[in-house]
């Protein structure tokens, strides 16, 4: 565990705290492949998603009346959208909470390593394509680029055609210290302006 929170600075021991908003949470689900490197397992979600249509994102969702917290959240929704095992995986920590813009939730990313390689399922109605980069690539500060949007950057990561960009490249960035471990709040004149439009 010591080893795991040493490589990668950004995981917290504790939840972040929820604070007065709607909870979701996510699945950082890590592991290592025959080789002994570390891979992240991101899906990319179909076109015909009501919300963040073609966007890359770790597994996860919004809370269902039974679920204790947000782990319980993370791992149902790992094994609905790719088959990961809840018994297969560790929980090591957190990363902060994030707030998405677009739906007024903080996300709660748990970090949790996978038993061995995963052998998984996707959910042809939630997952379009399976992606599992290596870790090592995400340090490189250079291999990252951004765009300012209302004088904040926003991060892209290419991956394998793919780009990896948004609320999941915030957390990769964080997972491995390129972020401080901060929860990130957008603007409130910008939460206002959205929650308007809603």
């Amino acid at each position: 565990m010591r080893e795991i929170r040493t490589r990668f600075p950004g995981i917290l021991s504790e939840a972040p705290a929820g604070g007065d908003l709607p909870q979701a949470a996510v699945l950082v689900p890590l592991f290592e492949d025959e080789r002994g490197r570390t891979r992240l397992v991101l899906t990319k979600r179909p076109l015909t998603m009501p919300t963040h249509a073609g966007h890359l994102a770790f597994p996860g969702g919004r809370p269902e009346e039974g679920d204790a917290g947000p782990v319980e959240t993370a791992l149902r929704e790992a094994a609905e959208e790719v088959g990961i095992d809840p018994a297969q995986v560790e929980v090591v920590g957190y990363l902060p909470a994030i707030h998405t813009v677009e739906f007024s939730l903080m996300v709660v990313p748990v970090v949790g390593l996978l038993e061995g390689v995963p052998d998984l399922t996707p959910s042809p109605r939630e997952v379009d394509k399976v992606l599992l980069p290596e870790v090592d690539g995400f340090f490189n500060d250079e291999s990252w680029r951004f765009e300012l949007w209302r004088g904040r950057k926003i991060w892209f990561f290419d991956i394998d055609g793919e780009v990896l960009w948004g609320a999941t490249a915030h957390m990769v960035r964080q997972l491995v210290g390129l972020e401080p471990p901060v929860t990130r709040m957008p603007p409130p004149e910008l939460i206002a302006e959205l929650g308007t439009d809603q």
